[in-house]
């Protein structure tokens, strides 16, 4: 692991947590880096001595965001990258840009966090159904391609389940729908910044991922990834200055929609929140992406075999090939919930998911923090 420089990141000078505190929730939010505060505390110390004088500077820390996003996601054209909210804002963009005839049909699994099922139901009152695939069989993938017919107008799926932390192979389905002129959307919220990650070799014409989990940045700012061939099947519903095509002309009345991702950013961005993300996203590109997984798994295994040492039953599935960073267990003759308030008082951070408590660890977990969770068991 080392930086632009050469130098290796110290990972205990950037994630300096209090004593007692057991993090083990990046798949829900995440804290910050060292490097990510003293972004934000600079950005507000400027904003308090001198404003907005230096604006020209910021905005080339939101372009360096969108490259280092461009690069996350497999190093497509940063001007297919829109800053937006969240993911729930990405996928409504799709969800209501694109034009619905009634009888369209829209594949998703039966394990999506409700991001990725409610904006697709809501299309219900214009005639389009949601289909949802069950993920339990042995081979999940073919299930969703066998779920398509001549009615799918799109796919939109998790690249990694929420709950069981099920690691999709979405290359063979981004195929299937390239083949047959299907969009496909992967919700990479819980894949970016745990694994490597290529829009392009998945074949997926949108990518939404909101930056506060396993990006390691705040909440309120998101990726959202619009292949440049589809970019104008989406019709835009938001307009403001800054979705145009020349934003800094105000006395301009003719205009027309940037011709990048911008489009679909309609007014002022997150400044704040594009400083904290671009220090996050510095740690992982300066730590490597094959790094960071190598190190991320390394310590999944470590939970699961503590995990099955301490007789738990394992609901995440424990093939290295179906998982990322997510490891959901119970207890024998002890309720989720139950384990989930003694873990809590503990000091673990974690979460109740997927029936039963979901474990999240990163790349920079230290190994005290997990075996200390395991002992709590």
């Amino acid at each position: 692991m080392a930086n632009s420089d050469g130098s290796t990141p110290d990972l205990a000078t950037e994630f300096a947590q209090q004593d007692g505190l057991l993090y083990l929730n990046h798949a829900a939010v995440a804290p910050w880096p060292q490097r990510t505060q003293d972004a934000v505390t600079e950005f507000a110390r400027q904003n308090v001595f001198i404003g907005a004088r230096d604006y020209p500077r910021w905005l080339k820390v939101e372009q360096q965001l969108r490259e280092r996003l461009a690069w996350l996601v497999g190093g497509v054209s940063s001007e297919e990258i829109a800053l937006l909210k969240n993911t729930s804002e990405g996928l409504s963009v799709i969800a209501q840009g694109l034009e619905w005839q009634a009888g369209d049909q829209i594949i998703i699994s039966d394990q999506e966090f409700p991001s990725n099922r409610i904006p697709w139901q809501a299309l219900a009152n214009q005639g389009v159904e949601v289909i949802e695939v069950n993920l339990e069989g042995d081979n999940p993938e073919q299930d969703v391609i066998d779920a398509m017919g001549p009615r799918t107008r799109l796919v939109s799926l998790s690249a990694v389940q929420y709950g069981t932390g099920l690691l999709m192979d979405m290359a063979p389905i981004g195929a299937a729908c390239r083949a047959r002129g299907t969009l496909f959307c992967v919700d990479a919220i819980q894949i970016l910044g745990a694994l490597p990650f290529s829009a392009e070799q998945v074949n997926a014409d949108f990518v939404v991922a909101d930056g506060h989990k396993w990006m390691l940045g705040p909440e309120g700012l998101a990726l959202f990834y619009c292949r440049r061939a589809v970019q104008d099947q989406l019709i835009l519903r938001q307009h403001g200055w800054h979705m145009v095509a020349d934003p800094g002309n105000y006395t301009r009345k003719d205009w027309r929609p940037a011709a990048t991702a911008k489009r679909f950013e309609c007014g002022s961005p997150n400044m704040l929140g594009a400083h904290a993300l671009n220090a996050s996203l510095s740690l992982l590109q300066d730590t490597g992406m094959d790094a960071v997984a190598d190190a991320l798994q390394q310590r999944v295994q470590r939970l699961i075999a503590g995990l099955n040492d301490k007789g738990a039953t394992l609901l995440s599935a424990p093939a290295p090939q179906r998982r990322a960073g997510i490891v959901t267990f119970r207890l024998p003759e002890e309720a989720p919930g139950d384990t989930f308030q003694r873990l809590k008082k503990g000091g673990v951070v974690c979460a109740e998911r997927g029936g039963g408590v979901r474990f999240s660890p990163h790349f920079y977990t230290a190994d005290s923090v997990i075996d200390q969770a395991l002992e709590l068991l």
